[in-house]
């Protein structure tokens, strides 16, 4: 259906109402005054006209009455008066008898101060002279309706008129007469009339076109510009924002208000294609996200929900979510969502169900308030993180823990676990406890230097925790016993902090059973040096037992001894004395039982005093030793005492071998009797080599020597350990050994060690 172009209620109607009024007002009484205007013109013209006539006539009056003043004045009132279309014209004399008329029934007629015309000037006492036209004109109708209009003009004295010798007027006198002239209005009447009709019409014209012209006006320029933006508002309302209508040029304001609903129609537009976005985003979380959703009222029914909460429990709108979520038939005690309507804030519980196939549910709830325009709670939303999975494997954790935490505490080693940063005890197993004989509130929290002897030891372990093992760490328990141990360290994260798992091995037995060994084997070695040590004091012992039978057969026979021969006989006594001093000390040195202790050492004076103590023996059985040591050779970490021993062991094996290669019936090929002993600095590690010539190894040997209790030697000749020993303690002084045979027969045993940095 079309619609109007205006109705009642239109914008347009309620303008035109009142500018129609009001501008038919604003013309009708334009139109009134000018008509009231145009007949005062008029009249003043038509008196005007009147009074130009009276002047004329007064002075024609004047100019008959010096010369002919009987005679020819009524003539002249006569002619005038039909000539100029006047009606009356009639001179009083001062005593208001007329004394002239077009009318000469009126001649001699006395006319009273009550007339119309007398009134003008005698309604007062005594009688005013009126000189303005304005006051003395009177328009009045005749009987027969006929709009007259009169004047009156006073006749006065003029000089003339009193010092004439044909007038009797004296001077006394001011007005001598009047004269009343009276016309028609007819034409004037008639003329006034078309004047009003020629108003009206024109107010009337103008109305209607001033009226058409303001509703043309506001057609185009309000009703329709103001149709276009309730047609584009409610576009927008319906969100058809591809029919606005962006053309619009007009620079006024309706123009500019149509380009701002415009411009705000656009933007609703982008704002709401981003709202859509955002909402069907939303809508696919709501719906997609892995936990469930829901939103209830103050019932605590359901009123929306998202599809995991669906798939979960096969809910219906309106179910109580007490039911839904738990099979209930009333709330729940401690019920989040009922808190969030009491106070209007986020709650958060830890909740268990039944899901729709059956299994128990449990999840994390957490609520928050909807609330409508005045900020009035009126709904509920409840999110919740199912957790099944979670607690299950929280159960597996915890038996987990409880199994974990049962084998550390019952693991038979010792283990700790230390801050990574301050190297405090964070925590012990049971087994720390018992080898280290201290409670456990006496270490945790101490620092695990406190159970190293001395801050050096420590710092041995301090400064290298990259590495992760540690051998022969020494400890002490609390009642200051050593205990020694081969640690392991590794890194870990331990609730949220960097940690070091330390594991020790307390090998205090098995050191003390070495140490035993050890000390065997340095009995072992002195039992087979016994010979050449014996060898070693019988040289001194010889000596000194001649210079002092010298002396006692020079002293029994009372011979004098010479000073120079008694000075060489207490100097070689002093030196033998001394050499057997050395060798007794020497021995008794390296037969004292020892504590493994690393020092700066130099491998050339080890091999020098293992070879002093040894010398003898060599020289007994015809060895040549051949010695290559290099000069400046970098100290190594070891213990010296040890070293000597396997330094001893070694050149006792080589002694041996090579007197079992000369032992036999037949001469070996190579009969030469060498040790080579030599030390160089090789790969940035110090290398000492003892090569021999004796009889070597079998190669179906080579890879046993070093096992405890193996031995080549006839039964009763060797223990099996000196190797075994030796092995160990270059490998406890960060070193390598190394075995061949020699091509030339023989065997060379190579050792490595690290230089001391």
């Amino acid at each position: 259906m079309k619609k109007r172009i205006m109705h009642k209620r239109g914008l347009a109607f309620k303008l035109l109402i009142p500018v129609g009024m009001v501008l038919f007002i604003s013309i009708f009484v334009w139109s009134h005054f000018s008509s009231r205007y145009q007949e005062r013109i008029l009249i003043d013209k038509a008196v005007s006209d009147v009074d130009k006539f009276c002047n004329s006539v007064l002075k024609l009056t004047w100019l008959a009455m010096l010369h002919s003043p009987s005679e020819d004045m009524q003539d002249i009132l006569n002619s005038m008066s039909s000539y100029n279309d006047i009606e009356e014209i009639r001179i009083f004399n001062w005593q208001g008898q007329i004394r002239f008329s077009n009318e000469s029934s009126e001649l001699g007629a006395f006319r009273q101060k009550k007339d119309i015309a007398c009134k003008i000037c005698h309604n007062k006492e005594p009688a005013i002279m009126i000189t303005d036209v304005k006051d003395r004109i009177r328009m009045f109708e005749s009987e027969e309706g006929e709009l007259k209009l009169g004047v009156i003009n006073p006749i006065l004295n003029a000089p003339s008129c009193s010092s004439s010798d044909c007038h009797y007027h004296p001077k006394e006198i001011k007005k001598l007469g009047t004269l009343d002239v009276v016309v028609s209005l007819k034409t004037v009447k008639q003329e006034i009339g078309l004047k009003k009709k020629m108003s009206a019409w024109t107010a009337i014209y103008l109305f209607c076109t001033l009226a058409v012209t303001i509703c043309v006006i506001i057609f185009f320029l309000v009703t329709n510009p103001i149709n276009r933006l309730i047609k584009d508002t409610r576009s927008i309302a319906k969100g058809k924002f591809k029919v606005l209508k962006s053309d619009s040029t007009s620079g006024d304001e309706i123009g500019q208000l149509s380009m701002a609903m415009n411009d705000m129609g656009m933007g609703i537009h982008e704002k709401q294609t981003e709202l859509n976005r955002q909402k069907d985003i939303y809508r696919h979380l709501f719906e997609q996200v892995p936990c469930t959703i829901t939103v209830q009222n103050r019932k605590y029914e359901l009123i929306e929900f998202n599809q995991e909460f669906a798939r979960k429990f096969n809910p219906d709108y309106g179910d109580y979510c007490y039911a839904a979520y738990k099979d209930l038939t009333a709330k729940c005690l401690n019920c989040p969502v009922e808190k969030t309507f009491m106070d209007g804030k986020s709650h958060f519980s830890e909740e268990s169900g039944i899901n729709k196939d059956g299994s128990v549910a449990h999840w994390f709830v957490k609520t928050a308030p909807l609330r409508d325009e005045d900020g009035n709670i009126v709904a509920a939303m409840e999110m919740s993180l199912d957790i099944s999975h979670r607690k299950k494997l929280e159960e597996k954790v915890k038996l987990s823990e409880k199994k974990y935490l049962a084998i550390f505490k019952n693991i038979p080693n010792p283990v700790f676990i230390l801050d990574k940063e301050q190297l405090t005890i964070m925590d012990c197993n049971d087994s720390v406890l018992s080898a280290y004989g201290y409670d456990r509130d006496e270490l945790e929290g101490k620092e695990f230097g406190i159970l190293f002897p001395s801050a050096r030891e420590f710092d041995r372990v301090k400064g290298n925790l990259a590495a992760s093992f540690h051998e022969r760490i020494i400890n002490l328990r609390k009642n200051d016993d050593y205990l020694y141990a081969n640690i392991w360290i590794s890194p870990a994260d331990f609730a949220d902090k960097k940690v070091l798992i330390v594991t020790a091995v307390d090998i205090t037995n098995s050191v003390e059973t070495e140490h035993q060994l050890i000390q065997a084997g340095k009995m072992a070695t002195l039992g087979e040096m016994a010979t050449g040590v014996a060898h070693e004091l019988n040289q001194p012992l010889s000596v000194i037992k001649t210079a002092s039978g010298f002396i006692a057969r020079k002293m029994g026979t009372d011979q004098a001894i010479d000073r120079a021969i008694l000075k060489t006989l207490s100097e070689e006594i002093e030196t033998h004395v001394d050499r057997a001093s050395k060798i007794t000390n020497h021995m008794r040195l390296f037969g004292r039982k020892s504590v493994f202790k690393k020092e700066a050492v130099n491998l050339n004076d080890i091999l020098k005093r293992a070879f002093d103590i040894f010398c003898q023996q060599l020289k007994l059985r015809e060895i040549k030793v051949i010695w290559e040591l290099a000069q400046g050779l970098p100290h190594i970490s070891a213990d010296s005492v040890r070293l000597e021993q396997v330094f001893i062991n070694l050149l006792l094996n080589s002694r041996d071998a090579i007197v079992a290669k000369f032992d036999g019936s037949t001469r070996p090929k190579n009969d030469k009797k060498e040790i080579t002993l030599s030390t160089k600095v090789e790969d940035n590690k110090v290398r000492v080599k003892i090569r021999d010539t004796g009889v070597g190894i079998k190669s179906c040997d080579v890879d046993k020597i070093f096992e405890p209790f193996f031995t080549t030697k006839k039964v009763g000749e060797g223990t099996g350990l000196g190797l075994s020993i030796s092995y160990g303690i270059i490998k406890e002084s960060g070193g390598e050994i190394l075995v061949h045979n020699n091509k030339d027969g023989g065997v060379t045993f190579i050792m490595l060690f690290g230089r001391k940095v």
